[in-house]
Formats: C-alpha cells, structure tokens, sequence
C-alpha cells in the first residue's frame, strides 16, 4: 500500500474507536470498529515502554506510536481511561503526563477525545463498577466474540479495547429531547394549545 493511502478494510466501517489506557510501563490500545451500530474488534495490543530508561524517552515514544496507531487506523474518536487517584502522587503525575502526550498525539490529527473514569467503563462492560480486569476481558470476549487466543496478551489492551466499548455505549444513547423547563415555559411557546 502506498504512503498515505487508506486500507481500503477501514472504509467498511461507519466509526472507529481508538481506545487508550494509559501507563508509562505498559499502555494498553484497543481499535472498535462500528458498522450498523455493531460494535467489532479491529485490533489491540500494548506499547511496552519499560526498555526506555528516561520517562522523557517513554513519553515520546507514547507519542509516536499513538501517533501512528491514528494515523493507520483513522480513527473518528478516541476514549481514554481517565487516571485514579493513588496514595503516590509521583506516579499520578507520570501517569497524567502519559495519558496528556496519548491525547496530544490524537489531537494534532482532529480526532475528538473522550475519557471515563475505570468505574465507569468497568461498569459499562461488566455491570459492576468494582469489577477485575480479568472479567472485564472475559466481558468482552463474550460481547464482541473475541477468540481466546486473540486474548493472550496483557490486560493493559482489553482495557483500552473496554475504553472505546464503553464510549460507543455512551454516545449510542438516545439525546432527550429539551422540551420546556417549566409549565409557564410550556404555556408561552404554545399558547394556541391551551384554552
């Protein structure tokens, strides 16, 4: 395929999700696709970032890869695992710098970005906010039909695979229609309606 050609397999898609679950060891990214509002697995993996020494190196390499990984699948929309608050505020604050370069990376290519706290997305895979990583997996090889071989790797890419799940979830959901705050709102707006 030549440069900046799109992989004609991303054009059967009516959205792609890139989901992120930051982390400056491991960073975890899953690709869902949409198509008639089904939602499929196109790919996931992690980024292992251990071998660079620097946590400067680490947060480049972040930003290339995610980079990258937008830039080949073109994703519509990111979702990103907001950060928890620990006990050690040295790691919250690697943490918050990895997910910020994940999320730099997305924008400098227009792609909207949306984040959900782990409760949340745990909750919109699983039904329990407390749920363990392993049974979000096993979720979401169950919801999306996932062969358990495709699964074999570490947890960081089911989670972000979860991340982009829960947004499709989310953004799926019917908008109420904003109708008048109040019956003297009502009255104002129709008042060939009432007698």
């Amino acid at each position: 395929m030549a440069p900046n050609a799109i992989d004609p397999s991303l054009k059967q898609w009516d959205k792609i999700i890139i989901g992120i679950d930051p982390g400056t060891n491991v960073m975890g990214y899953g690709i869902l696709g949409i198509k008639t509002k089904k939602p499929a697995l196109i790919a996931m993996g992690v980024i292992k970032l251990s071998k660079f020494e620097s946590h400067y190196l680490r947060l480049s390499r972040i930003y290339e890869r995610v980079l990258s990984l937008v830039e080949q699948y073109l994703p519509d929309e990111m979702s990103i695992e907001a950060p928890f608050f620990g006990k050690n505020v040295q790691s919250m604050l690697k943490l918050g710098r990895a997910q910020g370069v994940a999320i730099a990376a997305a924008l400098a290519r227009d792609v909207p970005i949306h984040e959900y706290e782990p409760r949340k997305i745990k909750m919109a895979i699983t039904g329990n906010g407390a749920a363990s990583k392993e049974q979000v997996r096993e979720m979401l090889r169950r919801m999306l039909a996932i062969k358990s071989e495709q699964l074999d790797i570490e947890l960081d890419a089911t989670d972000a695979l979860a991340a982009a799940l829960c947004h499709h979830y989310e953004s799926s959901r019917p908008v109420p229609a904003a109708g008048p705050k109040s019956w003297k709102e009502f009255i104002a707006k129709n008042p060939d309606r009432v007698k």
